[in-house]
């Protein structure tokens, strides 16, 4: 017998209360009147007579539930003994991760496995699991050999990164489901850059005996495309490049010829001098790919047994220059100046401005434009701004300049919040406000040096009640909102465009804000052609439609359901290769996905840190677990439901006693 949770026996001490109370019940007698007192001679009266306990089986009772809460929380156990040789479970994990592909490393960890099977008892149960990023059980604990070895030769490469923590995680779930000890063979090629950041994070429970299968023992010398910079939209080929770094793990200085490939044909090579375990970056002028979409890649002569990491995946696609729509009242002529200045020199080329009166707005069509700007227009007709909607919902966005003329609107167009006041600083004794916060994780504001110098003179107030605040004023006044609507955007600057408002447009920070706003807004901020495996690719940012989205992954096939294709948010990239996508917003976008290249380094953990972490299952002992296969072992089975049971039928006979004794109590004269 013990406890797993002695310090909660200190509550056994709030079993003293009840006696407490029980003891304190005075004696109460009823008064009969008497002509004088004179008659009485004055003595002390005792009340220890008084103070006797009363309803000693309720009082029982009251003692019982506390006393047995205490024992409940202190988790009381009572050890039993199991025979390990009848509930032992075998449990086989083959590394199927990214650097198992080097050599036969996935074919040598397989057979080993079969050949482990094959010399357990017939009698014993056996799992199979293959090991990347995470544990995947292939079986139930099951005796059938034919099972088994056909889920072992199903185990496929995969291109995850191995991680021994999440091995020793999901074990510890396994074995406090199991009930049972559980003896692991883990078949790998042991990899160090697979250990997490602490020893700790791989321990395994008490009754769990590792028994490691080391199937490479040796560094190997490894090349590989590490790193690839590309644009992932492209307008002038000429103006884009693409830089390459070619990596040696544990090589000799050695030439590699890298090569661009363009839809499976070679456009450019350069030669590559890589020194000993070290870097080299290959750079490739142009990048002239034809319109629309491209599968691209970076390339490097095969030189070692790890081919899979020879190519670095991208996608690129070219298109002509993306129209933005700029709506601005006929007067003002200051604002569509300045913005399509800094739009044209920050965003090389990549964007053309359209400008329209907001009198000419309605005849517009949306839907071709990269995003629309507001410039601090009166009034919008409603067609048109319920049409504006419509394409902020769909997956459009929006940039609203409230300058002056908001003071005369009650709400924001689009954004719908309410108008609070304007502050015009110039008539004041400020002169002018001056921007005290900003929030630079925003893609907006991912360079906010320069704008404490801004100086604003006029702003508008809006309550931000349902958008997220990016900067704001001295006086904290909202400056820059962000509002998600459906799958669009609307971004909200409470103060206009020109230079009256404020000294914004001549300011040096004016044409970074512009080139962030651009991307964020038209989308392309987000877009990236290239991302690692297991990474989520977000298919759409609302639940409010259900809108289709449609994945195809490299081996062509549609990974999502029907249902999950209205519903699912985000999809995780699994495998290596190209994934073309359709967004909620209707974005077609093609994604090239590339294996972690920590997955590169074949460096093997220390022969000292191995055994460390097997204790006796050493790579050496493989059958040092058949020692004690016989042997029985100990195990604590807790009682504290058992403890809880006893509490539930001493609470109902405390309730059943104490409504009795309330009654007898009501019914004395």
């Amino acid at each position: 017998m013990g406890f797993l949770a002695p310090w909660f026996l200190i509550g056994v001490a709030a079993a003293a209360l009840p006696i407490y109370l029980h003891l304190l019940r005075r004696h109460s007698t009823t008064p009969h009147p008497f002509s004088s007192l004179m008659f009485f001679e004055q003595r002390t009266q005792s009340s220890i007579r008084h103070r006797r306990l009363r309803y000693l089986l309720l009082l029982s009772f009251r003692v019982a539930v506390l006393v047995l809460l205490a024992l409940a929380f202190a988790n009381p156990y009572i050890k039993r003994t199991v025979a390990s040789s009848g509930e032992r479970r075998m449990l086989l994990v083959i590394d199927n991760s990214f650097s198992m592909r080097a050599g036969p490393r996935l074919s040598d960890a397989k057979r080993e496995a079969v050949s482990v099977l094959n010399s357990r008892h017939p009698a014993e149960g056996a799992q199979i699991a293959a090991l990347g990023s995470e544990l995947h059980v292939l079986t139930q604990p099951i005796q059938d050999s034919a099972v088994l070895r056909a889920a072992v030769d199903s185990i496929e490469p995969g291109d995850a990164r191995g991680s021994f923590g999440e091995l020793a995680r999901a074990v510890r779930s396994i074995e406090e489901a199991a009930h049972a000890p559980i003896e692991l063979h883990l078949f790998s090629d042991m990899q160090k850059t697979d250990m997490p950041a602490s020893l700790a994070e791989m321990a395994l429970p008490p009754h769990v005996s590792l028994i490691l299968h080391p199937v490479a023992k040796d560094t190997l010398p490894n090349w590989a495309v590490e790193s690839v910079q590309a644009p992932s939209q492209v307008w002038d080929p000429k103006k884009a490049h693409v830089e390459a770094v070619i990596a040696g793990y544990h090589t000799p200085a050695a030439s590699r010829m890298a090569s661009l490939v363009v839809n499976g044909k070679i456009v450019d090579s350069r030669k590559v001098d890589v020194p000993a375990g070290g870097r080299a970056t290959a750079v490739f002028p142009s990048l002239n790919v034809p319109y629309g979409w491209s599968r691209c890649e970076v390339r490097i002569d095969s030189a070692d047994s790890l081919a899979a990491d020879d190519n670095y995946l991208f996608a690129v696609e070219r298109s002509d220059p993306e129209p933005v729509l700029f709506i601005h009242e006929s007067a003002d002529s200051r604002s569509p100046l300045y913005f399509g200045s800094a739009l044209a020199s920050a965003a090389e080329a990549s964007f053309t401005l359209d400008s329209v009166p907001v009198d000419r707005a309605s005849s517009t069509v949306l839907s071709k434009y990269a995003f629309v700007v507001l410039s601090d227009v009166i009034s919008l007709p409603a067609p048109f701004e319920n049409d504006l909607l419509r394409y902020v919902r769909g997956g459009g966005s929006v940039l609203i300049a409230a300058g002056t003329s908001a003071a005369h609107r009650a709400r924001i167009p689009v954004l719908d919040e309410t108008v609070i006041e304007a502050h015009d600083y110039s008539r004041n004794g400020e002169r002018f406000a001056t921007v005290a916060e900003t929030d630079s994780s925003h893609p907006s504001l991912q360079s906010s040096e320069g704008w404490a110098g801004v100086k604003f003179y006029y702003a508008v107030a809006v309550d931000p009640s349902s958008s997220r605040v990016i900067a704001r004023l001295t006086d904290h006044t909202p400056l820059l909102l962000d509002k998600k609507i459906g799958e669009g955007h609307s971004l909200l600057f409470a103060s206009g465009l020109d230079d009256l408002t404020n000294d914004f447009p001549v300011q040096p920070v004016f044409v970074p804000f512009v080139r962030q706003v651009a991307r964020y807004l038209s989308g392309t901020e987000e877009q990236k052609g290239s991302r690692l495996v297991d990474s989520f690719l977000e298919l759409r940012t609302t639940k409010e439609e259900a809108v289709s989205v449609e994945v195809i992954d490299p081996a062509g096939h549609r990974p999502l359901s029907l249902k999950e294709a209205a519903s699912t948010q985000s999809y995780q990239l699994r495998s290596a290769g190209f994934y073309s996508v359709r967004l909620a917003n209707g974005r077609q976008d093609l994604v090239g996905v590339n294996a972690d290249r920590r997955e590169s380094d074949l460096e093997p953990i220390p022969e000292d840190t191995l055994t460390l972490w097997g204790g006796k299952g050493g790579p050496d002992s493989q059958h040092q677990a058949n020692l004690g296969e016989h042997q029985d072992q100990e195990r604590p089975r807790s009682l504290w439901w058992y403890a809880m049971v006893v509490v539930l039928v001493a609470a109902l006979g405390e309730s059943l006693l104490a409504g009795r004794y309330l009654v007898t109590l009501a019914e004395k004269p």
